[in-house]
C-alpha cells in the first residue's frame, strides 16, 4: 500500500484545474479550455536572435472563466476558435495586468476538437 501512495505522489493525480485555480508565475498541471476567438498574429525576433510568431487567444474553462492564451508558432495554425485544447505542464504568468497561461517550451498543447 505504501508503494502505491509514493507512486501517486510522484506522478500526481492527474487532477485539471481550472482558471479560478491559477496564479502568476505558477505551474499549470493541466488545463481544459474552449478558446473562443484568437488576435492578431505578431512576428517577433527574441534576444537570442530567433524568431517566431505569437497570437493570443480568449479561452474559458467549464466554468466559463476566461483567460488568455498564448499559442506560439505552430499553435497558431492548429488551434481555431471553438476547439477545446488541453494545456499540460505548462504555465501561467500576468501579462500587462492580464493572466495568460501557456504550454511554453517544455509543456504540450493538444487540440482536443
Amino acid at each position: 500500500m505504501a508503494e502505491i501512495f509514493i507512486v501517486v505522489a510522484a506522478l500526481g493525480r492527474g487532477d485539471r484545474m481550472k482558471v479560478k485555480d491559477l496564479r502568476p508565475e505558477s505551474k499549470v498541471d493541466v488545463l481544459e479550455l474552449t478558446v473562443r476567438e484568437k488576435g492578431a498574429v505578431r512576428e517577433f525576433t527574441s534576444r537570442t536572435g530567433g524568431s517566431g510568431k505569437v497570437c493570443d487567444a480568449k479561452a474559458v474553462d467549464d466554468e466559463g472563466l476566461e483567460v488568455s492564451v498564448s499559442l506560439w508558432n505552430e499553435e497558431i495554425e492548429r488551434v481555431q476558435p471553438n476547439d477545446r485544447i488541453r494545456i499540460t505542464n505548462g504555465w501561467a504568468r500576468e501579462w500587462r495586468g492580464n493572466l495568460q497561461v501557456s504550454a511554453g517550451r517544455f509543456g504540450k498543447l493538444e487540440v482536443l476538437r
